[in-house]
Order: C-alpha cells, then sequence, then structure tokens
C-alpha cells in the first residue's frame, strides 16, 4: 500500500511551502530517512525524508511550484532494496556551490542535474534526462534547460521564475526597512594588524583546545557587545510610541544559504567566549549550507553583523534587519598607505559601515558607537581585558 508523503508542520504561522528541488525521482529506490525533497518557507528551508525504504511511485507537485501543509506531495511504494542497487545514505543533493564529482559523460541523462536546473526544468515541464548537460562531469545547468527549451539554436530567450518565498520575504523586509525607517549610514576604517597578529600567534594552540579556527567574527562579535554596552540605543527597537532595551545581546550573524540570506542568533552572545562564537557560527553556516536552519534559529535578534568582504565587498551601505535598529557591515580587507607617527605605512584596513534608524539612534551616538567598534579591534586586548 502506497505511503504518503505530505508537507509537513513546519511553524504556527507558515501554511504554504515552495518546493525547492526533488532530490529523488519517479521509480527512483530511497532508503528509510534518505531525504527526498527539499522545501522552503518565507523563513527557512528543509529536507524532507523518507518514511520508509521504497520507490517513488508518482510525485504530484513539480519543482517550482507551491503546496499547503498537508498535502500530500508524493507517494512511496514500501519494497526491499533491489538487487544491484548502490547503497543510500540519508543526505541531501549537494548544494550548487558545491558540486560533488559525478561520472557523467556530457551525455542526455547522464549528469547530476543541478538545483537551478531542476527548477527551471519542473517549471518548463521538461524531463532532466532529456537535456544534455555541459557542465563538469555532465551535470546537468540551467543553461543547459535553457538552450534545450530553445531548441539548442542559441536564440534569444527568457525565463519567468517564481520567487520562492524566502526570497519573497527578503525582499519585503528589504523595502519594508526602506519605508518603515529613517536609515542612515555612517563609515569608518580600521587598522586590523593587532587582530591579525594575534591570530597568527594563538592559532595553532586554539585550534588544538577548541578544535576550530580563531576568525576575525569573534573578535567583531566581541567589540559589537562591548559598544553596545556603551551606547544601548544602537540596539534598542521601537514598539509604538516606547522604546525596548534589552539587557542581553541576541547578535545576528548574516551567512548565505545558497538560496537566500539567512541571519542565525548568536543568543547571549555577551556570555560567549571567543571559541563558543566561532563554534556557534561554524555550526550555523553548516547548517545553512545543509539546510537545517530552523524557525527558532532566525527568530529574534538586538543586532546584526554582516561580512561583505567575503565577497570581496570594498565597501557597501547593509540595510537594517527590522525591528532592529543597527546593523555592521564588514568589508575586505586590503593593505593600504597609512600614516602613523609621522610616517607612511603600509597596513592592512578595513572599511567598516554602520547602518542605523535615526528615529532611535542619534548621530553622535552612531559614530561614536562605530569609532568604539575600531578602537576595540585596533586594540583587542583590551576586549579579553574588559577595559
Amino acid at each position: 500500500m502506497a505511503v504518503e508523503i505530505r508537507v509537513p508542520e513546519v511553524g504556527e504561522s507558515i501554511t504554504e511551502v515552495f518546493i525547492g528541488e526533488w532530490y529523488a525521482k519517479k521509480g527512483q529506490w530511497v532508503d528509510v530517512d534518505q531525504n527526498i525533497v527539499g522545501l522552503e518557507t518565507d523563513k527557512a528551508t528543509f529536507d524532507v525524508p523518507a518514511p520508509e525504504a521504497g520507490i517513488i511511485s508518482d510525485i504530484l507537485i513539480a519543482a517550482g511550484e507551491s503546496a499547503e501543509v498537508g498535502d500530500v506531495i508524493a507517494n512511496l511504494e514500501p519494497a526491499p532494496k533491489p538487487e544491484g542497487a548502490g547503497e543510500s545514505t540519508p543526505q541531501a543533493a549537494p548544494a550548487q556551490g558545491n558540486p560533488q564529482p559525478s561520472s557523467g559523460s556530457g551525455k542526455s541523462g547522464s549528469g547530476h542535474v543541478m538545483p537551478a536546473a531542476a527548477r527551471a526544468a519542473g517549471q518548463a515541464g521538461v524531463d532532466p534526462a532529456q537535456v544534455s548537460g555541459s557542465g563538469p562531469g555532465g551535470r546537468i545547468l540551467k543553461e543547459d534547460v535553457q538552450r534545450h527549451l530553445a531548441g539548442g539554436s542559441g536564440a534569444r530567450s527568457e525565463e519567468r521564475v517564481r520567487m520562492s518565498p524566502m526570497r519573497q520575504t527578503i525582499a519585503k523586509r528589504l523595502v519594508e526597512a526602506q519605508q518603515n525607517a529613517a536609515l542612515l549610514t555612517t563609515f569608518n576604517e580600521c587598522d586590523v594588524s593587532e587582530v591579525k597578529r594575534l591570530r597568527a600567534q594563538y592559532q595553532e594552540l586554539f585550534v588544538k583546545k577548541y578544535g576550530i579556527k580563531l576568525g576575525f567574527m569573534s573578535f567583531f562579535v566581541k567589540a559589537v557587545i562591548a559598544a553596545l554596552n556603551e551606547f544601548p540605543q544602537v540596539a534598542a527597537q521601537v514598539d509604538g510610541d516606547h522604546l525596548v532595551y534589552t539587557n542581553y545581546q541576541d547578535i545576528g550573524i548574516a551567512i548565505g544559504s545558497g538560496k537566500g540570506l539567512v541571519v542565525p542568533i548568536l543568543r547571549n552572545a555577551e556570555r560567549m567566549s571567543f571559541a563558543e562564537i566561532e563554534l556557534q557560527i561554524a555550526n550555523y553556516a553548516q547548517m545553512a549550507k545543509e539546510n537545517k536552519i530552523t524557525l527558532d534559529d532566525l527568530e529574534g535578534g538586538t543586532f546584526t553583523i554582516t561580512n561583505g568582504g567575503v565577497y570581496g565587498s570594498l565597501l557597501s551601505t547593509p540595510i537594517v534587519n527590522p525591528p532592529q535598529s543597527g546593523v555592521l557591515g564588514m568589508h575586505g580587507i586590503v593593505d593600504r598607505p597609512v600614516a602613523r607617527g609621522g610616517e607612511v605605512v603600509i597596513r592592512p584596513m578595513m572599511y567598516l559601515a554602520l547602518t542605523y534608524d535615526h528615529r532611535v539612534v542619534d548621530g553622535r551616538e552612531a559614530v561614536s558607537f562605530l569609532k568604539h567598534v575600531c578602537d576595540y579591534i585596533e586594540e583587542p586586548s583590551r576586549l579579553i581585558l574588559e577595559i
């Protein structure tokens, strides 16, 4: 008797999900607990595992379409493992930015179907097995699907792709932030020489003791918390005609998940050590890669830090994440000539940007807050001594 694969409950306010990608195809045998489909909501992505071992007999809702909580999206016929079938492990399909090796030869249906290609094929009603893959190892890319639809002639074409719930929410919140807050950005630059020296000096011991590298982000989290202690209004939030202050700091760390930017929260970051911060951020990054970030991980937050420098950004104006009142933007570290003691020297410099809600934070406090962050980064020993 067929087992119905339904959209599970994912939160009190969530009624609809977006079918992001089918990891298993119709007719494919799957093991128990093997992830068979990736679903997306407006806040997070997650995978649905097979409740039993068997064969996917029907896929009722294609990638790129929406479904409501409780809807049947596939059927599975329980069955023992066929002879000669390879071992199946409970894992999701590889992320688009980290393709796994494939033995495909580039012929139709011989390579792994990349997520964007699967979505495009699902929306166009195209069987990926009929598409020739041009990617490494015969991987089928989104462009391959587009060429297939255009008859391979290289003709000009357009593609209409529905925004995922997460992307729709990101777009909505960014517009709301611009419309409902008085946003202003102030800039500064800081010399990260001392942070780099400390990391180089203690990296080996740090890794040996904690099993994680000492990165830049823990220093900036610590610096932000110290500066917020001096200027708590930067973390205050508007609630009607009141301002809400907290005696804790839940710091959001922006992480690119491949399906959109997510901002998981370091709860009570003021109590965390350098190692605890690095370990939690690394854990969130892995969870984002595996689509395991939960709604609880994203709820709340008093202040956000985003690092565009990892993508090569030199300078930008980050947007506040409502209802927060401030966001710190980190950027790339560049060796630049600066004046020190009457001489021109080369130092590793980073531009910092603080975007803040001017309804809550005055310019003097914003500039002073950012200056304090820079001071702590240039003299990180103050963070350890708490002075």
